[in-house]
């Protein structure tokens, strides 16, 4: 009864449902043993020894400690906790299994211990690993890309809790191929998507939107505001991509693992102790603690915007393990807030989402993602096609230019 195109993409429907609940069920243990770990390095031992949390030398001597233990981990682990992220894009070649137990300790300990990066990468690289590894060794005929491609969307899916972001990647990414029509290509990928974002919602449910007030009509003064946000968004971000080889380079003179990452730990540490806690961990529960406080000033959101750019900056230049996708949203929520407050005649829902925007699109180059950011976290429909028009001044800013990543020639 089925159409011989229909059976083509039926043959990987139950590898797609498998790895996108395997996906989000990794991500789940991960997340939900960083968290449990942050408790107890964060609240329940400084009540203990009797000290504040957020007191600058608790924060010091915390990311200082999980700088050296994640040094630790990557000297002598397998492998040495897989590639260093910084060299990295988001959806990377498949590193080896036995690199995966380290990496997956690195991101648990950075987590809990407050450095300024997400999940996002070494998720992605370990569920990658995985599924090419144990797919092409059940079913050998599917290529590596296929795996990889599963693995991906599942991941995408599960970490955004929808499997929307995952089909605006995908769109771009798998349009090559004009004999096949590309919602053909699209079917397993979204599959697994949905397999991941469902089962992430059955233990708990992302939290990306802000409460911020609706935004009215488009006016053509709206447009320009927009594209003015966006622009000095971009002009932050490339600050950062700047600074991130040059740093890259500087601290791996040090050549140890342990050194480099103590280091960067202790000055994590006192970037920490200036931004507060706040400034903290990978951003999106401290971004909602800041949105729903009304006691920040412009210079506290500058300082915060600042303070955790250049968290991100210190904490990818030493290789810890992790992402640069959430901070960055964080940044460019920090950023629209202070924006707004010096200029309150622009709307929030403007400023905030336009500065997501503008700052997702420095750090993944990726137009589809950077527009689902900004509209997850301003989740207003009336945004949708200002957000589209100053999408193209930002794109051309940026075209040519150099991503947030290291350079693979560092000596």
């Amino acid at each position: 009864m089925l159409h011989p195109r229909a059976r083509t993409m039926l043959l990987l429907a139950l590898p797609a449902l498998i790895i996108g609940i395997a996906s989000s069920l990794i991500l789940i243990v991960v997340m939900k043993v960083a968290s449990t770990l942050q408790t107890l390095l964060w609240t329940s031992l400084p009540l203990q020894l009797g000290v504040r949390f957020d007191s600058p030398a608790w924060i010091i001597l915390m990311l200082t400690l999980t700088g050296v233990v994640v040094g630790l981990v990557i000297r002598f682990s397998p492998g040495h906790a897989g590639p260093d992220p910084a060299l990295e894009p988001l959806i990377g070649a498949p590193v080896a299994p036995s690199a995966l137990p380290g990496l997956i300790i690195a991101l648990i300990v950075g987590l809990a211990g407050g450095v300024s990066l997400g999940p996002e990468h070494p998720i992605m690289a370990v569920n990658i690993a995985l599924a090419v590894y144990i797919g092409s060794r059940l079913l050998p005929r599917v290529d590596m890309l296929d795996w990889t491609v599963l693995a991906s969307a599942g991941t995408i899916g599960a970490l955004f809790g929808t499997p929307v972001a995952a089909a605006l990647i995908f769109s771009q990414t798998l349009s090559g191929n004009q004999d096949v029509p590309l919602w053909d290509r699209l079917f397993a990928p979204l599959m697994a998507a949905a397999a991941g974002a469902l089962t992430t919602s059955l233990f708990f449910h992302p939290h990306f939107s802000l409460p911020i007030p609706h935004y009215g009509q488009m006016q053509i003064a709206d447009i320009f505001s927009g594209a003015i946000v966006v622009a000095i968004a971009i002009a932050l971000g490339m600050v950062a991509v700047w600074c991130l080889p040059r740093l890259h380079r500087l601290v791996h003179k040090l050549k140890h693992p342990v050194l480099i990452l103590g280091v960067g730990g202790f000055l994590l540490g006192i970037l920490g102790a200036i931004g507060g806690p706040i400034t903290l961990f990978k951003g999106l529960d401290e971004m909602q603690q800041m949105a729903f406080s009304q006691i920040f000033s412009v210079s506290d959101y500058l300082l915060f915007a600042i303070v955790k750019l250049a968290a991100v900056v210190v904490a990818a230049a030493c290789g810890f393990r992790g992402g640069r996708i959430f901070p960055a949203v964080f940044i460019g929520v920090a950023l629209g807030l202070m924006l707004h407050e010096h200029v309150d005649a622009v709307p929030a829902a403007i400023t905030v989402s336009c500065s997501i925007l503008g700052l997702v699109l420095v750090v993944t180059r990726d137009a589809w993602l950077s527009l689902f950011m900004a509209a997850a976290v301003v989740p207003d429909t009336t945004l949708l096609p200002l957000l589209c028009i100053v999408m193209l001044p930002a794109w051309l800013l940026l075209a040519g230019k150099p991503m947030l990543m290291a350079w693979r020639n560092d000596k």
